[in-house]
């Protein structure tokens, strides 16, 4: 059994301890949830030093302004998974010296063990993370556009299952309804588009009769800007915007 040791304590240090399911040991800069973290998990709260030397992967799942201050205290850490968001591979090795680093951007989907994520740099690390969902290996350059895409699944999913439910309120269903309905249909088809190859234009042929109520429905999606948004987004992510 691989010992992490997660540096932080956060949202994402949370959920990819609670998706690999193994005592783990955990750090913060004295917020006290590492403390809570360790006791929800069987897991253990110790100085970041203690980390360094007790534990075969150190994760860095602190703020990634952080990282000069953490860094010395990790003097001797071997292997390194990174989550720190636009903080490069060699930036990582050059604060942790011989340490094999590898970088990944998950989603919050890895504390079911559904999540997606992109990964770059060394590769020892990517039987552990697949034990939480996809891994996707990309080129470092691309990794901040794939978090505009993967790593805000869980949150842009969840915007459009609320406004989704909340048309369906405004149609007359009542609210408990409306969200079984809509949690059934983006599970559904979201089931239904992996087993047809992503192919996106043929599921939406099977759905839409010319000139009837799906039909109607895209149009007006596509007149309120759904692609644009989209695509707006991403580029606010990864920082493109007007560029």
């Amino acid at each position: 059994m691989t010992k992490l040791g997660f540096i932080g304590a956060g949202n994402m240090a949370r959920a990819l301890a609670v998706g690999l399911g193994e005592p783990a040991l955990f750090s913060d800069g004295g917020s006290g949830r590492a403390a809570a973290l360790a006791e929800e998990l069987r897991g253990e709260a110790v100085p970041a030093r203690e980390i360094a030397e007790r534990a075969d992967v150190v994760v860095l799942a602190h703020k990634p302004a952080q990282l000069q201050l953490v860094a010395g205290d990790l003097r001797g850490a071997k292997v390194v998974l990174s989550l720190l968001g636009g903080v490069a591979i060699e930036q990582v090795e050059a604060s942790i010296e011989g340490a094999k680093v590898t970088r990944a951007m998950p989603n919050t989907a890895v504390a079911v063990r559904q999540g997606v994520t992109c990964v770059c740099g060394a590769e020892g690390l990517d039987e552990l993370l697949e034990r939480v969902g996809i891994v996707v290996r990309l080129p470092e350059r691309l990794i901040d556009a794939a978090t505009a895409v993967s790593g805000v699944a869980p949150a842009y999913v969840s915007l459009i299952a609320e406004a989704w439910i909340d048309a369906a309120v405004g149609q007359g269903i009542p609210a408990a309804q409306a969200a079984e309905l809509v949690s059934g249909a983006l599970a559904g088809s979201a089931a239904l588009l992996e087993s047809r190859g992503m192919d996106t234009l043929a599921v939406r042929r099977e759905v839409t009769s010319p000139g009837g109520m799906t039909a109607r429905g895209l149009r007006v999606l596509e007149r309120s800007g759904l692609r644009s948004a989209f695509g707006d987004a991403a580029a606010a992510v990864v920082g493109t915007s007007g560029k």
